[in-house]
């Protein structure tokens, strides 16, 4: 299952007698030479809470992130992996550490940062596994549970007729 990567720069608009339109224009992938070694593997990307999630057919393998003012000690590639994984990860990836961004205490997101003096290193050994079908790397995302409708939401919170809270 390819989806088509949509970070492509949108073609201006012109309609005559009016000058160019040009559409929103994306910001550029964070450490795109991930995507570049990742090409065997057809990887293709989504945003995501300001970030570039990367997948692979539909495993999300990887977030890039950069946010120079926002948590910068958590700027890197995150890899999709869980608990039971980071031990043996760990070996592979000495740098390698939960997300602070995240929550406290270890996180099953793990982040090879942007400031480790091997960063590049890492992050292309990171693919390599990738490419080469580990499955400490992935996750299959869980489907979102569908919303409740409104007027029933809005009916479970109303407080019952003739009850008040004032004593």
């Amino acid at each position: 299952m390819k989806k088509p990567n949509k970070s492509a720069a949108r073609i201006a608009l012109t309609f005559p007698g009016s000058a160019a339109i040009a559409a929103k224009r994306r910001k550029s992938i964070p450490h795109e030479f991930v995507l570049d070694a990742l090409s065997p593997v057809d990887p293709w990307t989504r945003p995501m809470f300001g970030c570039t999630a990367v997948y692979v057919g539909e495993k999300i393998v990887l977030i890039l992130r950069d946010k120079p003012n926002s948590s910068i000690e958590d700027n890197g590639v995150w890899l999709a992996t869980t608990r039971d994984h980071h031990e043996s990860l760990r070996r592979d990836f000495p740098a390698m550490r939960s997300i602070a961004a995240l929550a406290e205490g270890v996180t099953s997101w793990q982040v090879l940062p942007a400031d480790a003096a091997d960063f590049e290193e890492l992050a292309l050994r990171a693919c390599a596994l990738i490419v080469a079908g580990d499955p400490r790397i992935g996750k299959i995302p869980g489907s979102r549970r569908p919303k409740k409708p409104r007027s029933l939401r809005l009916a479970k919170s109303a407080k019952p007729p003739g009850k008040s809270s004032i004593k």
